[in-house]
């Protein structure tokens, strides 16, 4: 498999973990999540107190890691601040407009993240590969999307774009415990069996696209994924280095005594209708 990122090199423990073929442990992942996670925090709220734009692209092959990705990212975030759009297919209505135009009006006002679950490359991977367009319509979108993407970044907007690399082995591995997990199992759509056919034709699709959309103003930067606890952190590490923030994180307050709470009678517990306690009465006052 083609590598296309840097070495995994995290901070802390997982130093011990330097490339793809060394897993690094749940608990030394766990621990530098953590961490992470409480820069993003700090990110987000940089990005809302400086009213900045920001739009993170994921974009990759089917089971490559990209919704366990963006899922750890957003856990600490507020949904106000930062949210993501999972566009679905287009309506009747949608497909006779501007290509563009469902998209434009997902994008973020000053003060926020838009964190795209796919994005309009839509139409240079799925749409292309499964004749969901044209060929006018897909040698105009890679004639447009550098336009676009050039007055995104012109107009304000910071724009991210991550490429989730994972090969025919994992997928393959990936697809399987998805049929096997009552869970997962609804993920698999007959576009994704599908896909499952057409490897070389996605992997042709997606480095023409690179050849076009590449640029400058708008980079892709493509995350290796065969091991999803190293693409998460990787990610989400390059992630923090593409915005120089600064800790805004307020110092502690201090909790005085709380005064006494006198002069009102609650009604009582048994005028309310409780969920079952399934696992026992655990009832007690301060559930009132």
């Amino acid at each position: 498999m083609q590598s296309d990122t840097p070495e995994f090199k995290p901070s802390g423990d997982l130093a011990d973990a330097p490339d793809q073929d060394s897993k690094v442990s749940n608990a030394a992942y766990e621990t530098e999540l953590i961490r992470l996670q409480i820069e993003l925090v700090k990110l987000q709220e940089w990005v809302k107190f400086q009213g900045l734009k920001v739009v993170i692209i994921f974009e990759g092959r089917d089971a490559a890691g990209k919704g366990g990705t963006i899922k750890r990212i957003t856990e600490p975030l507020n949904p106000r601040v930062c949210r993501v759009a999972a566009l679905p297919a287009p309506t009747e209505r949608e497909k006779g407009q501007w290509y563009f135009q469902r998209y434009v009006a997902h994008l973020p006002s000053e003060g926020e993240i838009v964190i795209f679950d796919r994005s309009w490359y839509n139409r240079a991977g799925v749409e292309r590969v499964m004749g969901f367009c044209s060929d006018e319509e897909y040698r105009e979108f890679l004639r447009s999307c550098p336009e676009f993407e050039r007055m995104l970044v012109r107009s304000g907007i910071q724009l991210i774009k991550y490429w989730f690399s994972v090969s025919d082995e994992e997928q393959e591995r990936r697809f399987q415990r998805r049929l096997q997990s009552p869970t997962k199992r609804w993920k698999l759509s007959p576009m994704d069996l599908e896909s499952r056919n057409r490897w070389v034709e996605y992997s042709r699709a997606k480095d023409e696209m690179f050849a076009h959309t590449d640029i400058k103003q708008a980079p892709w930067f493509v995350v290796r994924s065969d091991i999803k606890k190293h693409a998460r952190i990787n990610c989400i590490t390059h992630l923090l280095s593409m915005v120089a923030y600064e800790d805004l994180t307020p110092e502690p307050m201090v909790l005085g005594e709380r005064p006494p709470q006198t002069g009102y009678v609650r009604p009582p517990l048994e005028e309310q209708t409780f969920v079952p306690e399934v696992h026992g009465d655990i009832t007690t006052s301060a559930d009132r």
